[in-house]
This record gives C-alpha cells, structure tokens and sequence, in this order.
C-alpha cells in the first residue's frame, strides 16, 4: 500500500469515527435549538471548512454566544474523537467540517475552501480538497 492510500485510508477512518460522534453529539443536539436553526435559515451562520460555525453577516451579541457556545460544544466532541483515534484535534474537526459542509441543508450557508460564503443548492458542495468524496 502506497503511503497516499494509507493516508486516504486513516483518513476515511477517521471521519467515520467522526461522523458518529457528530451523530450523537452537541452539533446535532444544538440544531434542535430555536434560534440556532433560527439563525442557520437566515443565512446568519454557517458551516465552515474547520469544523465550526462561522459569522456569513455582522454578529449580534447574541449570535456571537450562539456561536461560542456551539464552538466549545464541537470542540469537546473533537477532542474526544482525537482521543480515540490518536489523531489530532485539527484533523477531526477538518474531517467533521467535510461532512458538516457535504451534509448542509439545501439554502444554508457554507463557507467555500477560498473563504467564499455560499449556499447550499442540489449540486455538490465546494470541498476543500483534502475531503474525500462522501
């Protein structure tokens, strides 16, 4: 096996491991909440290739502690994946931020690998290039 197919491999991996910890944590938790899906619908945040919420218009306080919020929550459930898979924080949040972004509802905002805020039609999602095909 070549060392591109080995990294490909733990890659894939690890965004399972992610995948599943994303499917029964804070971030899917978090949508429930009203004003987060609030401020999703209105284009106000959106999902960024790092893994976190990122601000698509000028923050309101309130959006601002939204978005801390969302991002120690997320943080901690990177931080356990990390643990588990003997990755680095980084590499799990960029994995979830691959399938946070590829699983986007249609009209949500997401953030571009060029830093373009975009939203989210029927077509495939702009992925940094490091993601694997999902």
């Amino acid at each position: 096996m070549k060392t591109g197919d080995k990294m490909q491999n733990k890659t894939e991996m690890l965004i399972a491991a992610v995948l599943l910890g994303i499917a029964v944590s804070t971030p899917v938790n978090a949508q429930r909440d009203p004003a987060y899906a609030a401020a999703r619908a209105q284009g106000l945040i959106g999902e960024t290739p790092d893994g976190f919420l990122g601000f698509v218009t000028p923050p309101t306080d309130a959006i601002k502690a939204l978005v801390a919020d969302n991002r120690i929550k997320r943080l901690k459930t990177y931080t356990e994946q990390a643990l588990k898979e003997v990755s680095t924080v980084e590499e799990a949040a960029r994995s979830a931020g691959c399938i946070l972004i590829a699983k986007a509802a249609i009209g949500e905002k997401y953030q571009a690998p060029d830093g373009r805020w975009m939203t989210r039609d029927s077509s495939t999602p702009v992925l940094h290039p490091s993601c694997p095909k999902l």
